[in-house]
């Protein structure tokens, strides 16, 4: 290596010094320390102690754990697809020709931008089975309204519900983006051949937008893994455990219970799950997602 090209090396470290202090520090070094606690008992007033796969074993006898791998498996089955579904719903209308549509879209989007604590506690109010406004509007239409927040049967039903407004907002931009990115040659090709409006959307649109149908529903199962805020503050994991999701239950075995080995433990299983989680659907994209312009 010659003089100058030790120097250019040299600028280059100390150019990139910055981030690679903040990524040790920051990123690389949790993840080691989280790994090492999962195999300690550890309840950070005292040195960890070792106890190899104990945390891992527990786990595997624990109920709790069980139920809250569960809860968070039903909202994405359920939420996941729902939000989609919403969104790209919103998408179809707000792409129409109205008057006034920059309104409406920045409306439905609101939801997206408002801070999570506020929307839980609005939403609190919301579905109130004595004084809420949505069993107030089943009411006027002769409909008695559950007991959201207090019924084990409509716990998860009423955060999907709160998923579906506060996330599909967020989904109906990256749609619409989508939207006026597809040729209108092959609308006009379509059309050419006899295709109906269904058929146009069918075989035309969700083709063209399945990269960004696949975009979201992989960043919505990650974001459903790591569920936590609205669950702890509306219903704190009740009734009966019904909404006792995985990063819930995280949460109180690391800051309520002190029991951080136990925690990390939970840590690294939901990495696991959400990477199978994900590679799945990235296995799955090569049979629905089309890219433009890839062979196939």
């Amino acid at each position: 290596m010659t003089r100058q090209q030790r120097a250019n090396l040299v600028k280059g470290l100390l150019f990139i010094s910055p981030w690679a202090i903040g990524f040790a520090a920051f990123t690389a070094y949790p993840i080691a320390a989280s790994l090492y606690y999962s195999l300690t008992d550890y309840n950070i007033f005292e040195a960890p102690y070792w106890v190899g796969s104990q945390n891992y074993r527990d786990l595997a006898s624990d109920k709790v754990f069980w139920i809250s791998l569960g809860n968070t498996l039903y909202m994405i089955l359920l939420g996941v697809p729902a939000t989609l579904l919403a969104g790209l719903g919103l998408a179809f209308l707000l792409n129409l020709p109205i008057r006034g549509i920059s309104l409406y879209r920045t409306l439905f989007y609101l939801p997206s931008i408002l801070p999570e604590v506020s929307v839980a506690i609005l939403w609190l109010w919301l579905l109130n089975s004595q004084y809420g406004l949505v069993n107030a509007l089943l009411a006027l239409i002769g409909i008695q309204g559950p007991g959201w927040l207090v019924d084990p049967a409509w716990a998860k039903p009423a955060f999907i519900l709160l998923s579906v407004w506060g996330g599909s907002g967020a989904s109906m931009i990256i749609y619409l983006a989508a939207l006026k990115d597809v040729p209108i040659q092959l609308y006009e090709a379509a059309e050419l051949d006899g295709a109906s409006p269904l058929q146009k959307t069918w075989y035309v649109t969700l083709p063209m937008i399945s990269p960004v149908i696949f975009f979201n529903l992989t960043l919505g199962i990650i974001g459903m893994f790591q569920y936590f805020t609205p669950a702890f503050i509306m219903t704190d994991g009740g009734p009966e455990w019904s909404t006792e999701f995985y990063g819930l239950y995280l949460y109180r075995n690391a800051f309520r219970y002190l029991k951080m080995g136990y925690a990390s433990a939970m840590a690294w299983i939901l990495f696991i799950v959400t990477l199978l989680a994900t590679l799945v659907v990235f296995k799955s994209s090569a049979r629905w997602v089309y890219y433009h312009g890839e062979l196939k």
